[in-house]
């Protein structure tokens, strides 16, 4: 009995890990609950009158509702995991639990690594989701939606992406990905000049290639002079794009949908086309690859509460002031990862540096109390 309490009350106790645990997961993923619930109603009121013209009626809408629910746990799961930090520590700490787990000895860091087990495994959990469930439900949204579009053009987009030394220019994309119209061909030498245009009102997939019949076509001779030419026997043309160049591809460059971490590292080998900068991709990898540090921030920034009064109970204002910095925190990342796409910031810098500047921050905070 006695070996049993002390197992309970030690800092790396298995039992008490486990308590913690269970009440640190069942706050987040009921606050990432609420959470989910109201981007949908958000989302639907948005779409749902869409859906109905296009007479898809209730099973539309909740189809809609459901093939979103990964990308929206993605995005709800950060704000979670400090909601549910938050709810968690304030409730240990008003019932005198924090009180009888310092008495029994244990530090605010040891606190903090009792609840890192179940931080880190949500935040590989999210990585798995936003990695793995994302792209492939995006791109099934995106596939049904165009393919649903009563427009017989599909949904205009100017879609531009590279393959090769080949440039393409799209204008539309309709039949989920598998025809495409208004596309323009730049085809490019080695050393970047310009070869030859083409244009065709219509390309479809067929048995695994892109083909379409061109209109005309524009050939570059030389820098001074140029040869254009009519396609008037309508011979059909055979795109030299790569196979992997699927429809489900020409939705995704189409829409911008999340890509895995396997597919952006073949894009930054120049194996995969794409549509955005490479600083963009590598920004992307390491914000996905950082999300477990991230949530270790978020809980991080909700440990002050433990330093509130037992009597002042739920009349503290420093939980209000933990969630300030929280959404601060999502803020500034969201600023920072905006100027690493866009290739302003070094991926690095966007990614660690907020990362940096709370941890910092907290500690600091956290010293301070500590010396009081």
């Amino acid at each position: 009995m006695i070996g049993w309490a002390r197992r309970t009350l030690l800092p790396g106790g298995s039992v008490l890990v486990g308590y913690l645990t269970r009440e640190l997961l069942s706050k987040v993923f009921a606050t990432a609950a609420v959470i989910i619930a109201l981007m949908e109603v958000l989302a639907l009121l948005e779409q749902v009158t869409e859906i109905m013209s296009r007479h898809l009626g209730l099973s539309g809408v909740l189809y809609y509702a459901v093939i979103r629910l990964p990308l929206l746990f993605g995005n709800a799961m950060p704000l979670a995991v400090l909601i549910g930090a938050l709810i968690t520590l304030v409730q240990l700490t008003s019932s005198n639990e924090i009180s009888i787990l310092r008495a029994a000895g244990l530090s605010t860091p040891g606190l903090f690594r009792l609840f890192m087990p179940a931080v880190l495994g949500l935040g590989l959990l999210c990585v798995a989701v936003d990695d793995q469930l994302v792209p492939r439900s995006e791109i099934a949204q995106a596939r049904w939606w165009n393919s649903t579009n009563p427009s017989p053009n599909g949904v205009s987009r100017d879609v531009w992406f590279r393959t090769g030394m080949t440039l393409v220019n799209i204008g539309g994309v309709a039949h989920g990905g598998r025809e495409l119209h208004d596309v323009t061909v730049y085809r490019r030498e080695d050393d970047g000049s310009l070869q030859k245009v083409i244009h065709l009102p219509t390309v479809r997939y067929f048995i695994n290639r892109w083909g379409g019949v061109p209109d005309h076509s524009l050939t570059v001779l030389s820098p001074t002079r140029v040869e254009q030419a009519d396609n008037t026997d309508e011979t059909r043309l055979v795109l030299d794009w790569p196979q992997a160049l699927t429809p489900d591809v020409l939705l995704q460059l189409s829409e911008n949908t999340p890509l895995s971490i396997s597919t952006m590292l073949r894009v930054l080998r120049n194996e995969f086309p794409s549509s955005q900068s490479p600083a963009f991709f590598m920004t992307e990898i390491l914000g996905r690859i950082m999300l477990p540090l991230t949530f270790t921030v978020m809980l991080l920034l909700a440990i002050p509460v433990v330093y509130i009064p037992p009597r002042a109970g739920t009349r503290s204002w420093l939980p209000v002031w933990c969630l300030g910095a929280g959404l601060v925190f999502v803020v500034f990342q969201g600023l920072l990862r905006a100027l690493g796409n866009a290739g302003t910031l070094p991926s690095v810098v966007a990614v660690f540096v907020g990362i940096v500047i709370f941890i910092l921050g907290v500690v600091t905070v956290l010293l301070r109390i500590e010396e009081r």
